[in-house]
């Protein structure tokens, strides 16, 4: 497997497709922003296109690819160029930072989630536990490549350095942002290029181990195959798949 790019590189090479699939989905946002309490101003680290950022609160973006920023919408929050491992702001300048599927592109994770704890006085972070992986059909059969992408401490470790407490965040099933367990229950979406596009863990695992997976899950939803494999999830409305909220 080839090197990973680091984060800015990545996402100015996949980030063009972020408007058409990654849009902010009401349930997740609910619970990020209840994470928030009372702050009234908001630093959002890796904060790409702007989804998820709260309503109605003082916010202020980071972000280091410069095609990500060009893709916030008017009226966005000011966003600067910067990243997680040395934020350019005081100790305390705000009320709370949040992270939204991000900290697992930074050079050293810790280390930035020890930034966004130096500079607010409350740590919100929106991740995946990807010790999990196997539990999810798309990386148990299909995409068995994945662990090899899971590297550096796991988010029990993250959650610890800063002392942060773990909450449980199930996917709805019609989850309205695209990243990579979102279509759990609707497995024919892996099949869309656009959909694929904008989930970096596609562009990490490389194109011919993605086509590989394609045409694997192609035939078996064609045969029925699986259908008769993941019939326990055809009814469910919300699935735990180790996302969580971390909250310090």
């Amino acid at each position: 497997m080839s090197a990973t790019p680091g984060q800015p590189q990545l996402y100015d090479r996949i980030g063009s497709a972020y408007t058409a699939t990654r849009r902010t989905d009401p349930a997740i946002a609910a619970r990020i922003w209840a994470a928030l309490g009372d702050a009234r101003t908001v630093l959002n680290v890796g904060a790409g296109t702007g989804s998820y950022e709260p309503p109605g609160r003082d916010v202020t973006a980071v972000e280091p690819s410069a095609v990500m920023r060009s893709q916030r919408p008017a009226g966005a929050a000011r966003c600067l160029a910067a990243d997680a491992g040395c934020l350019p702001f005081p100790d305390q300048s705000f009320d709370a930072a949040m992270s939204v599927l991000s900290d697992h592109h930074w050079p050293d994770p810790v280390a930035g989630l020890r930034e966004m704890r130096r500079v607010a006085r409350r740590v919100v972070v929106f991740q995946f536990d990807t010790t999990r992986h196997d539990e999810f059909w798309l990386t148990r059969d299909y995409l068995p490549e994945f662990a090899g992408l899971v590297r550096g401490p796991t988010l029990a470790e993250r959650a610890g350095a800063i002392g942060a407490r773990m909450e449980p965040l199930p996917i709805p099933w019609d989850c309205a942002d695209g990243f990579f367990h979102a279509h759990w229950r609707r497995p024919a979406a892996y099949l869309q290029p656009d959909v694929r596009r904008a989930v970096s863990v596609w562009a990490r695992v490389g194109a011919s181990t993605e086509e590989r997976a394609v045409r694997a899950l192609r035939a078996d939803l064609d045969s029925g195959r699986w259908t008769a494999r993941n019939h326990s999830v055809a009814g469910l409305e919300a699935a735990d798949l180790g996302a969580r909220i971390l909250i310090a």
